[in-house]
């Protein structure tokens, strides 16, 4: 037999620009799929987690559905059968009865070229023997991938006398593969930057949920430093009631802070004005005077436990069953005759309060519902 090189045709073809669309596409669901159970779960988002969980199963039944006519044509085609000779075999496992082997092929095509081919066959254990260098075999193929080649274990009684009777010289190399070529790391990297694409819009369209600025509301009492020297304030003061609203990195909790307010909006009078309310928050005090001459049950400033509220706020926000508390403030008056104080807190866990006396003990509690 007159054995010439396998013409360009037969060997393997390199992924299209489909396939490496597809791949981008499928990084980029497995990407956001990802971060969007992630990101769900973290901030609690059902939406997320159900698109999490849907985008990736739709995906795949897409692809299954765009695919099925490819294979229906490739199932239809009628394999080539043809005869092929043993230049050598090589076992690759050994742990089950079925051994995986690399046979180096010469396939001889009918009415065409002689060329080689790897192939990995399974082979039982008893039929092992039976495969020998140099031994002729039958062999199928599709017509459109010639390298796709897989052994006949149980020919025809007509092509076991032809690989009986045939001789086949060895074709020259370098032999082809049974695996399709991938297009190298470039298709990998695109792959990879895909997922990493996918993942990081997923975190961007919430980064403000979860990389928000800092509420200094949300934050613990007297968490806070002291504040520097020459801090920004704003006081306003009327003859209903005043008002101190700190600057950005100060707080009514630190070391002094609060009496110091209550005193700014009082300074300069000759005797300490009465108060119906005090309403405190992490920068902001709010406070509502008894009107000049009015009957109303208001109290001395100076009979708030100034030493005590912090600690009160801190056991209202951690022990009443809110645990990531959104607002908080505490509220001062006396309408009822003795001076009461209440701290509200207030979250995705419901509403809390406590309520203590004047000299700050605690009295009451309201847990979240």
């Amino acid at each position: 037999m007159t054995i010439t090189p396998a013409p360009p045709s037969a060997l393997p073809t390199r992924r299209t620009p489909l396939d490496l669309a597809r791949g981008i596409l499928t990084g980029a669901v497995i990407g956001s799929s990802l971060a969007a159970l992630v990101v769900g779960t973290v901030l609690e988002r059902v939406p997320l987690l159900v698109g999490g969980l849907a985008v990736p199963i739709a995906y795949g039944l897409l692809v299954l559905a765009a695919g099925a006519p490819e294979r229906a044509r490739e199932a239809a085609i009628v394999p080539r059968t043809t005869l092929a000779k043993i230049e050598s075999l090589r076992a690759t496992g050994g742990e089950t009865s079925d051994v995986p082997v690399r046979f180096d092929l010469t396939v001889a095509p009918d009415g065409g070229p002689a060329y080689r081919v790897e192939s990995t066959q399974s082979v039982n254990l008893v039929d092992l023997p039976d495969y020998k260098p140099g031994g002729i075999v039958v062999v199928q193929y599709p017509p459109h991938q010639p390298w796709a080649v897989k052994l006949v274990k149980r020919p025809t009684p007509e092509w076991e006398d032809r690989a009986t009777a045939a001789r086949i010289d060895s074709a020259p190399g370098p032999a082809l593969t049974d695996e399709r070529p991938s297009d190298g790391t470039v298709g990998g990297y695109l792959t990879l930057l895909a997922l990493l694409l996918g993942a990081a819009g997923v975190v961007f369209a919430f980064r403000a949920d979860l990389f928000g600025p800092e509420d200094h509301s949300d934050r613990p009492p007297s968490a806070a430093g002291p504040a520097e020297p020459g801090t920004s304030s704003t006081t306003i003061v009327s003859a209903a009631s005043g008002t101190v609203a700190l600057g950005p990195g100060q707080s009514l909790f630190d070391e002094g802070r609060l009496r110091r307010a209550v005193d700014s909006l009082t300074k300069g009078e000759g005797r300490k004005r009465q108060a119906l309310t005090v309403v405190v928050q992490d920068r902001l005090l709010t406070v509502v005077f008894t009107p000049v001459g009015s009957q109303a049950p208001g109290f001395d400033l100076d009979a708030l436990p100034y030493p005590r509220i912090p600690a009160l706020v801190r056991e209202a926000r951690a022990t009443l069953g809110v645990r990531s508390p959104q607002t908080w403030q505490l509220t001062a008056e006396s309408l009822s005759g003795a001076l009461t104080l209440r701290v509200g807190v207030a979250g995705a866990d419901g509403v809390a309060s406590l309520e203590a006396n004047g000299h700050g003990e605690i009295v009451r509690r309201v847990p979240a519902r």
